[in-house]
């Protein structure tokens, strides 16, 4: 078939390119294989124009993904693909839907996953809508996941490799969005990528990868004060006091029954499961068991108080559109708390008298450590994504 012929056929495809390897092999395999091809990336997180940002390190005034060295890079990919590419401001998208929730989730006691809300509202929504004004009719991106045709509908799976797997930050991804999506790399292992990157001479070939919340350069803490500093109108407290009266105010550490063991720092600076930094003298270690921003208190405890026999889920949704469960029904699956989380088999009630149906309560067959408000719990049936909610509680 002539390439024209090609062209004629297929439609275009939008490539997110973040700079990374996985993007940029994503797109010179689609390239490769004849598709058409545009590649998209965007610049997400651009602080050196605000007061005090000022650095001679660009890397640090973008952040370390979808900032200007890693456009760069998309840039010269996208040449070596011989594809087209278009660079989209969207740093005020990405912080009203990633950034700025970021931060309120600390200033209530939570724990985040910026990553899901990228995906969620940024790379499958802005940006797929931005790829159909250049004609495009899907998104392609580098994630390690699977989309297969089910007998109803689309479903998410696990990635082939499972150390790679990233479909538990895909959870909230509806049927529409899967439907103009693209994931090449889901059937291949990491170090297959990498070999591809070095066999096409990529630039990005030896380029290593950001473990980290990309648009946090320092400690997350001091991320979070510094935006409160910055725009303290943009956030409120659960005490219903200014946010920056929280910064600099000690939370008491009590253990379960309320007894107060000591003052320590703002609340907000205390994640469920720490250990470190508590400054308190017991004859056993003592570990942050629930933050209670309102009270403006930590508790502690011992390790085995970390323990859950399950939670509380909000904003529960389904791959599928559809819940799987009746309201007051159950399901059994297998729950993944946390990303690296080796899941655990569960029951899933949906609580009565929620007819939206975005309440659930989840059953662990086994106790589960460090359950923590605002992390997800993703639901799979073997590799197959289900669904998820956000960690309300958890039950002891």
């Amino acid at each position: 078939m002539s390439e024209a012929a090609l062209s004629h056929r297929s439609p275009l495809t939008a490539v997110a390119m973040s700079g990374g390897l996985d993007s940029s092999v994503t797109a010179w395999l689609l390239a490769r294989e004849g598709m058409p091809v545009v590649g998209l990336s965007m610049l997400l997180w651009d602080e050196s124009e605000q007061p005090g940002r000022a650095t001679a390190d660009p890397a640090s005034r973008s952040g370390r993904c979808c900032g200007a060295l890693d456009l760069g890079d998309a840039r010269r990919v996208a040449r070596q693909a011989g594809i087209p590419h278009y660079t989209l401001r969207m740093d005020a998208e990405f912080r009203e839907k990633v950034v700025d929730p970021f931060v309120d989730d600390y200033l209530h006691g939570r724990t985040p996953i910026p990553c899901v809300g990228c995906n969620t509202w940024v790379k499958f929504d802005l940006l797929l809508d931005k790829a159909r004004s250049f004609g495009a009719e899907r998104v392609a991106t580098g994630h390690y996941a699977r989309i297969v045709e089910g007998p109803e509908g689309l479903e998410l799976h696990r990635a082939v490799d499972d150390a790679k797997d990233q479909s538990y930050f895909l959870f909230e991804l509806s049927q529409e969005q899967l439907a103009a999506s693209l994931f090449p790399l889901g059937e291949m292992t990491k170090t297959r990528v990498r070999e591809l990157a070095r066999e096409a001479g990529l630039a990005v070939a030896e380029k290593g990868e950001s473990m980290e919340i990309c648009f946090v350069a320092g400690g997350i803490r001091e991320f979070v004060e510094s935006q409160v500093e910055l725009r303290p109108e943009r956030f409120a407290s659960d005490a219903g006091e200014s946010p920056l009266e929280v910064l600099h105010e000690p939370a008491e550490l009590v253990n379960e029954s309320g007894e107060v063991l000591g003052h320590g720092q703002p609340y907000y600076r205390y994640t469920v499961g720490q250990r470190r930094g508590l400054g308190l003298a017991a004859p056993e270690p003592l570990y942050v068991l629930g933050v209670e921003p309102g009270a403006n208190r930590v508790v502690v405890g011992e390790q085995d108080k970390l323990y859950a026999h399950g939670l509380t889920g909000e904003r529960l949704s389904w791959i599928a559109g559809e819940p799987p469960v009746p309201a007051g029904g159950e399901l059994e699956a297998t729950v993944r708390i946390r990303a690296r989380h080796p899941g655990v088999r569960c029951t899933v009630r949906r609580l009565p008298g929620d007819p939206a149906g975005e309440r659930a309560e989840i059953e662990f067959a086994e106790p589960q450590r460090g359950v923590a408000p605002g992390q997800a719990a993703v639901l799979y049936d073997g590799t197959r994504v289900l669904g998820g909610c956000w960690i309300e509680s958890a039950l002891g």
